[in-house]
């Protein structure tokens, strides 16, 4: 819940109080934490979050799976609520207006990438993350994510959300939409084209349903058939576990892999037609990702593979416009901000059906 006295600190220039929940190391659970964020510049916002999504990567991140992490962290790009400030110069928002922020906060604003609405490819090394980056617009300090009550970020950065939005639908779409959603689009993916989805999990589930909208005909991989029968509901033609890739005589236009443990990708691009594409989304904690021989390329010639990290604002604004045209949501659960780390562990042990998301008014006054 926020606080009145954010809004004074909005209103005076002071650093706005925030809580929510935090770790203090890489092997820490979930604990209440209060911090700042910077003060509501002229061209910020200030929102007060009502949900917020638990991304896979926000567990890498948590234990440091990817690189050492900035501690006290405080997870969260999957971020949706309300408006509740607006700096001087900002025209985009109004007080009172739905907002979501997904994974970045800022970049440079001047380089090729940037100009092109591509922000997360920023070429200046100034693109900054929701949480676990240093803010190089504000004195280095670390970034704080959603998993709290409010949230400081330019105009810019943030999403437009319609007020008629299901919000605890929108916010895995700032990260889990955008994931699946670009790659798709950069493939061209079209009516009749074969696509398969590596990992059914929430960005899997996500590439499924969007895939389809785009007439694509579409085959799940997963571990085992524990979720056969959600997949043939959402609308694949058929669930292949991945013991039995080798035995698939189906070959496919696109393959979009989601997969964050270790595996094999020469496994899929194996089933790739001549001319196929295959993106690369999930990543598997560092040091777990396999290295593949190049010749073992040379004998799959005339297949793409390419990795895909988010997309840019544009990009994001355009996914969520899609997504809430027609009604496509992610399959999600919402727990209470005390339940955080119930939700790592069934995401870590493959217990967790889909999405988790945190109503931030559980939060604690």
């Amino acid at each position: 819940m926020l606080l009145k006295s954010n809004l004074d600190e909005a209103q005076t220039g002071k650093r706005i109080s925030a809580k929510g929940y935090a770790v203090a190391n890489k092997d820490d659970t979930f604990k209440p934490f209060s911090f700042t964020r910077h003060a509501l510049g002229e061209n910020d916002i200030l929102i007060e979050i009502l949900y917020a999504g638990i991304c896979h990567s926000d567990i890498h991140s948590a234990r440091s799976e990817w690189h050492e992490g900035i501690y006290p962290m405080v997870p969260g790009h999957e971020i949706a609520g309300k408006v509740v400030a607006v700096g001087s110069k900002v025209s985009k928002f109004q007080v009172g207006d739905y907002a979501g922020v997904g994974c970045m906060v800022n970049s440079c604003g001047e380089c090729a990438a940037c100009k092109a609405s591509n922000e997360q490819f920023c070429e200046n090394g100034k693109m900054v993350l929701t949480y676990d980056c240093k803010d190089c617009f504000h004195n280095d300090e670390p970034t704080f994510g959603g998993y709290s009550n409010n949230i400081v970020v330019s105009e810019k950065f943030a999403i437009k959300v319609p007020k008629d939005a299901p919000l605890d639908k929108v916010a895995p779409l700032l990260c889990a939409g955008i994931t699946t959603y670009s790659p798709l689009k950069f493939s061209k993916i079209k009516k009749g084209d074969k696509v398969g989805v590596a990992g059914f999990g929430g960005l899997g589930v996500m590439a499924l349903k969007y895939a389809i909208k785009m007439g694509a005909e579409v085959s799940v991989f997963a571990r085992n058939e524990n979720k056969k029968q959600e997949a043939l509901r959402l609308g694949a033609k058929a669930l292949y576990t991945t013991d039995k890739l080798d035995s698939i005589k189906e070959r496919f236009d696109f393959i979009i892999s989601t997969i964050p443990t270790r595996y094999d990708p020469m496994s899929y691009i194996n089933l790739l037609k001549n001319g196929g594409e295959m993106a690369i989304v999930g990543l598997p904690p560092s040091g777990e990702s396999i290295e593949t021989d190049m010749t073992r390329l040379v004998f799959q010639a005339n297949k793409k593979v390419y990795g895909s990290l988010i997309g840019g604002i544009k990009e994001t604004q355009e996914m969520l416009d899609f997504s809430l045209e027609h009604r496509i949501y992610p399959e999600t659960e919402i727990i209470r901000a005390d339940e955080i780390n119930m939700a790592y562990e069934n995401l870590t042990n493959g217990k967790a059906k889909f999405r988790y998301v945190i109503d931030m008014g559980s939060l604690e006054s």
